[in-house]
């Protein structure tokens, strides 16, 4: 791959719209945001901003981030963050603000509607850490807990579905296709 750009698995190169029964997730933190002292709403900070358009920049000369909808939290940062992709990668991409995703929120009910949703549609899922990391644990190992994933500010985490369960719980069992960070990705 001469021109190709690798993180961690996902090059420039990669496609997956050979495999469309493939459901693939993506779990995205939400970028870099000012402090509660500085604003309490909490909205992205510059860097944030820069940040969410370098991955959406990067995302958008791959094929492989194409999620029909973005869900993401009410809070102002993963709400911005979730709109950067979408005017930064695909304009027609469905937002919807979303219970669930919410810093402390439980993994469980949205693993639970996630094994519900259409397994011919990717998803993105904007949210905050440490709901996202606990998420991407429960659905790649079975356990929310010890979290198996470290989700810095702006990373992005895609999961495949996979056609096995987990015996324990009965949810479908997730595997990991990629994985990047802002700071990863060329300035």
């Amino acid at each position: 791959m001469s021109d190709a750009t690798v993180v961690f698995g996902l090059s420039r190169s990669a496609d997956v719209s050979s495999r469309p029964t493939c459901m693939l997730l993506f779990l995205v933190r939400h970028a870099h945001a000012v402090t509660a002292e500085e604003d309490p709403a909490r909205p992205l900070s510059a860097r944030g901003w820069e940040d969410a358009r370098r991955v959406a920049a990067f995302l958008r000369s791959t094929t492989t981030f194409r999620p029909a909808q973005i869900w993401h939290s009410p809070l102002r940062r993963a709400s911005q963050t979730a709109h950067a992709l979408v005017s930064g990668i695909d304009p027609e991409a469905l937002l919807v603000e979303t219970d669930g995703l919410l810093p402390d929120d439980d993994p469980e009910g949205m693993a639970q509607r996630l094994s519900r949703y259409p397994t011919d549609h990717h998803l993105a899922l904007v949210g905050h850490d440490p709901h996202l990391s606990a998420l991407g644990s429960l659905l790649v190992s079975g356990r929310a807990y010890p979290e198996r994933f470290i989700l810095r500010k702006g990373a992005v985490l895609a999961l495949e579905r996979s056609d096995r369960v987990h015996k324990r719980s009965g949810l479908p069992r997730w595997q990991v296709r990629w994985h990047l960070s802002p700071e990863l990705l060329p300035a």
